[in-house]
């Protein structure tokens, strides 16, 4: 909403198959620290910083349709993604001169949203992945996915929910795999409890759509819960 703020906290242990030698994951584990900002109904900004990577990034979130009743009603939301990521990690070969350039990567996404009923909502989510940088020539520059979430409510303050990213390109056998995540959402009233498992490590576009690398049907699975708290920032000035 306008003058909100949207503060998450993302966490990511390390693969449950290790078993009790690493504690089933939670003897490790990743973290991404973001903020969101509503700057109008339709439009809205965020940026993060992820352990995995040590990367920071930025997004914007333009919705020009949106699902709607009535006189002039549309029958889903669509809404325009573009985001950049930067890597800060040390360079790897220091006896080379490394470009700043190199360091950065650009996602773009179109989201196709649709509130079925009150208590299951769809979403698509085509989108293309640009790194500057490939360590190897045989490696594509642009990865192009479709993306595939939803939720169903149990109750009014319990969902599940789930997010799959089919990868077209990019895809290097017994290396990288297409990302899936399942979850449940907990509303306490003024938080946000997000329960999951997934198969990836990273936390934005760029991280899990093309550096996957667990497998479901090895149980390489990762459990993590995320942490979401709204804070009013601006009164909207609706009485």
């Amino acid at each position: 909403s306008p003058g909100t703020m949207d503060f998450r906290i993302l966490h990511r242990f390390g693969p449950t198959n290790q078993g009790y030698k690493n504690f089933f994951g939670f003897d490790q584990a990743s973290m991404r620290m973001g903020f969101d900002f509503g700057l109008a109904r339709n439009l809205m900004i965020g940026v993060g910083r992820s352990t995995y990577k040590k990367e920071v990034d930025a997004f914007f979130k333009y919705a020009p349709l949106m699902q709607s009743t009535g006189t002039g009603s549309f029958p889903f939301t669509v809404a325009i993604v573009g985001g950049i990521t930067m890597n800060t990690m040390p360079w790897a070969d220091t006896s080379i001169h490394n470009y700043f350039t190199t360091r950065l990567a650009y996602y773009y996404q179109v989201i196709l949203g649709r509130k079925f009923t009150e208590g299951f909502s769809l979403q698509l989510s085509p989108t293309m992945v640009h790194n500057n940088f490939v360590p190897l020539s045989s490696q594509p520059n642009d990865i192009f996915a479709l993306g595939v979430g939803g939720r169903l409510k149990l109750t009014k303050r319990m969902a599940i929910t789930w997010d799959y990213s089919h990868l077209f390109n990019g895809i290097e056998k017994d290396v990288n795999f297409d990302p899936l995540s399942l979850g449940i959402d907990i509303e306490t009233g003024g938080h946000v409890f997000q329960l999951h498992f997934s198969n990836s490590t990273g936390m934005n576009e760029r991280a899990f759509i093309t550096e996957t690398t667990g497998r479901w049907d090895k149980v390489d699975v990762r459990f993590g819960f995320n942490l979401s708290r709204v804070f009013q920032l601006k009164k909207s000035g609706h009485k």
